[in-house]
């Protein structure tokens, strides 16, 4: 069985741990060697072996406004159904490391979701939204996001990370629906 797990972000050292690279974040913890990641068609590319199945783990570079390319590249280069895909986010309307699982729903305002719901045709496809909070003033949203965690978030942030893996691993194994009761 193969996968294909997206973590949205966007590329260069300017966005790097950044809170709207969290996807980048959650998909690199996965390979044990982030050299493990390989430039390819659309995306930085990695596999792993996880009981069995077959993990894609990507890193779009297409930015996160043309996410949808890259991910649609991918679902049809490796032939993988749009069930066993799993997009991983950064959301502002959840509190900091609460994970929401959904196997469809709207792109709530990101525009990674959008364009990937706009590529595809549907809004019908798994996905893990990582809150990142949304303690802003009015009209400073973008740079929230493209701003670096606090030192409180820093701290908890690797313990966070690491649940949104397990959320992941189990999003693998046993399916969307047992993975949101479980997480959500």
């Amino acid at each position: 069985m193969k996968y294909l797990i997206a973590g949205l972000g966007n590329i260069g050292d300017d966005y790097t741990h950044t809170r709207h690279n969290i996807g980048f974040d959650i998909v690199e913890a996965f390979v044990p060697d982030a050299s493990s990641f390989r430039l390819e068609r659309l995306a930085h590319h990695a596999s792993v072996k996880f009981k069995g199945r077959t993990l894609h783990l990507i890193k779009p570079t297409t930015y996160m406004n043309l996410s949808g390319k890259a991910l649609k590249y991918w679902m049809d280069f490796e032939k993988i159904p749009l069930e066993n895909m799993l997009v991983i986010a950064d959301d502002i309307a959840l509190p900091f490391g609460k994970l929401r699982i959904r196997k469809d729903g709207s792109d709530g305002g990101h525009n990674g979701l959008k364009s990937i719901i706009e590529t595809l045709g549907t809004a019908s496809f798994p996905r893990l939204r990582f809150g990142v909070g949304g303690d802003f003033p009015k009209g400073y949203q973008v740079d929230y996001v493209l701003g670096r965690w606090s030192d409180a978030e820093q701290k908890a942030l690797p313990e966070k990370m690491k649940m949104a893996v397990e959320a992941v691993r189990s999003f693998v194994t046993i399916g969307t629906e047992r993975t949101m009761n479980q997480y959500n």
